[in-house]
């Protein structure tokens, strides 16, 4: 009898949760998801950042890995930027953003591109090879932070 009071209480519990969550308009949900996905991505940029920089000891699978989720999550924000997303919470999103759609899919893509010419480079374990796709990697993402991103 005891177990299934607990069961009812966890249920309500979860329900609660999932409640204030679907409170939060899309907008905020939207923001919310892309910020996650840039947090993950600046993760894993750091990892590899360490390594190449020497910071870290290189580890060719742990770098190989951080490429591949890279170059996955720099395909990933874009559900974040939809109409409506340029407020509703917290965000150093410029307006640049939705007043130049083309420009801002365009540096998207170069970063997506670098990104893979990245992992690919990671998969050979030649450290020369990596540190150029890094550095392209790298200047892609300063870019559009630098032209898409308040400070």
């Amino acid at each position: 009898m005891h177990r299934k009071y607990k069961i009812i209480a966890a249920t309500a519990l979860l329900a609660s949760l999932s409640f204030g969550a679907y409170a939060q308009s899309a907008a905020e949900r939207a923001i919310q998801y892309r910020q996650g996905v840039m947090r993950a991505q600046g993760w894993h940029l750091g990892n590899m950042a360490a390594q190449v920089r020497g910071d870290k000891p290189y580890n060719k699978d742990d770098f190989a890995r951080s490429a591949t989720f890279l170059s996955q999550l720099l395909q990933m924000p874009w559900d974040g930027y939809g109409p409506g997303t340029e407020a509703g919470a917290p965000t150093k999103a410029k307006a640049d953003i939705w007043l130049d759609t083309g420009k801002f899919k365009s540096a998207g893509d170069d970063a997506g591109k670098a990104a893979a010419a990245l992992a690919q480079a990671a998969a050979s374990g030649n450290m020369d090879q990596i540190k150029v796709a890094f550095g392209a990697t790298a200047k892609t993402c300063k870019t559009c932070h630098d032209d898409f991103k308040s400070k």
